[in-house]
């Protein structure tokens, strides 16, 4: 077997299931390539075919070099710089793959990665991802057969397991709190009974709708995640009249959120009482400051949240206070790690509060619910569902769900079983079908019910 040179960007947090995956084939030759070089070396120590390197991503010819020094590049560095690598790949004639959402600027190489003959594979994670590769089989399926999706609706989460959900959110981060709470902002569009639906994000919590998911022992709500309304066009389904994709939290999220939202929690702007100078200041004074309180005690504090987040006959009441008591809101002992603003002073908190422990385990789950006419007019609801936990000690669900899949792409590139030049996304039989039966070997594929 002639050797195969790959070329891994970034050394975070999904990397390492797909080095493993990628350096079962002894032809196969790695270099991860991170800013920090002990980062990509910790990776590495694993993996004899494997070498450690450290670069700068604003360095262009440094990227340049080792792309044109490898077969493929595999991008796991933030999206905003995925065009920059494509760039290299074109001049250089490599392939690349990424578990990122086509970007406009990613697009705009597409005539040039097909005048260059190489393929630029997206979208090959877990969400987007094996979600795309469900959805496009159910739908081909539902076609051929001469039937129609009338309803496409999917939801996804990366949570902790249920006994590990331990705190007010129910959630624990495995990366930048900042990032989380910053989606909470995102506006949501959909189409939900022929119609657009437009979500702005102060709304968003309040979008959230209860999931019946068929596995009453989870307690899910979900809300709209971004753009869904390209996926007609997407996933060939002009003829349906609801599109949704969503994020799946644990039941009582939304509510502490909302309440969180309300109380100016998101706000990036600075804040004297904030920045690193300022004396040291406990919770309960931030939290009196914002709702415009000067010293209360505990009850008065209680009373003015109560009042301005509107939470007088909510149901979520006391769960929503029992969360703040945890975070330290009504403590003068509990003190503030000072980040200048309210969004990241709280992102401090909540990453020391919230992170997983020794022994914790994730969980992925997603779900595809589609609502189908058949050629005889019949009504069916088919779904299509994936349960993911991390193993203690192993590899995490959600590293695992986008890191194998990715490494299953960028072998079938390699062997020449993947072969479509261009920016693309597993939104074909062709692409999708070798890359599922490879999912299902690794036993992370999605398990299909008709209902």
């Amino acid at each position: 077997m002639a050797e195969k040179k790959i070329l891994l960007l970034g050394s975070g947090f999904v990397a390492a299931p797909f080095v493993e995956y990628v350096l079962r084939r002894p032809e196969n030759k790695l270099t991860i390539a991170s800013r920090t070089l002990a980062n990509a070396q910790a990776l590495q120590k694993d993996y004899p075919a494997a070498s450690a390197v450290q670069v700068d991503i604003n360095d262009d010819k440094a990227i340049e070099d080792l792309v044109a020094q490898h077969d493929i590049a595999i991008s796991l560095i933030p999206y905003i710089y995925h065009a920059k690598v494509i760039a290299a790949a074109v001049k250089h004639k490599k392939d690349v793959v990424t578990t990122s959402y086509v970007s406009p600027a990613m697009m705009e190489f597409d005539q040039a990665a097909k005048d260059a003959g190489i393929t630029v594979m997206n979208e090959i994670g877990l969400d987007p991802g094996i979600d795309h590769l469900y959805a496009v089989r159910t739908i081909d399926e539902v076609h051929k057969e001469g039937g129609k999706l009338k309803e496409f609706i999917s939801f996804c989460g990366g949570l902790p397991a249920p006994e590990n959900s331990d705190n007010p959110f129910g959630y624990k981060f495995s990366w930048s709190a900042r990032g989380v709470l910053l989606a909470l902002k995102n506006t949501a569009r959909y189409l939900e009974k022929g119609k657009v639906v437009e979500v702005s994000g102060p709304e968003l919590m309040e979008s959230v709708r209860k999931l019946n998911t068929g596995y009453p022992g989870y307690s899910f709500v979900g809300y709209g995640n971004r753009d869904s309304t390209p996926y007609d066009k997407r996933y060939n389904i002009p003829e349906a009249e609801t599109i949704i994709r969503g994020s799946i939290r644990y039941d009582g999220f939304p509510q502490f959120a909302k309440a969180l939202v309300t109380l100016g929690f998101l706000s990036e702007e600075e804040q004297a009482h904030l920045t690193a100078s300022a004396p040291e200041i406990s919770w309960k004074q931030v939290v009196a400051k914002t709702v415009g309180l000067e010293n209360p005690s505990a009850e008065e504090l209680k009373a003015a949240i109560i009042q301005k987040t509107g939470i007088q006959n909510s149901p979520d009441q006391a769960a929503i206070l029992d969360g703040m008591r945890w975070l330290g809101f009504f403590s003068d002992d509990a003190k503030v790690h000072r980040r200048n603003s309210l969004l990241d002073t709280f992102c401090a908190t909540l990453e020391e509060k919230m992170q997983y422990e020794e022994g914790e385990r994730d969980m992925v789950f997603l779900q595809h619910r589609f609502e189908i006419e058949l050629k005889d007019g019949t009504q069916q609801t088919r779904t299509s569902t994936l349960i993911e936990y991390g193993k203690p000690g192993g590899f995490s669900a959600m590293a695992k769900t986008v890191g194998v899949p990715c490494g299953i792409a960028t072998q079938l590139i390699l062997d020449g079983k993947i072969t479509q030049k261009g920016v693309l996304a597993p939104m074909t039989p062709e692409i999708n079908d070798p890359i599922i039966e490879l999912v299902e070997k690794e036993g992370i594929g999605m398990v299909d019910r008709i209902l």
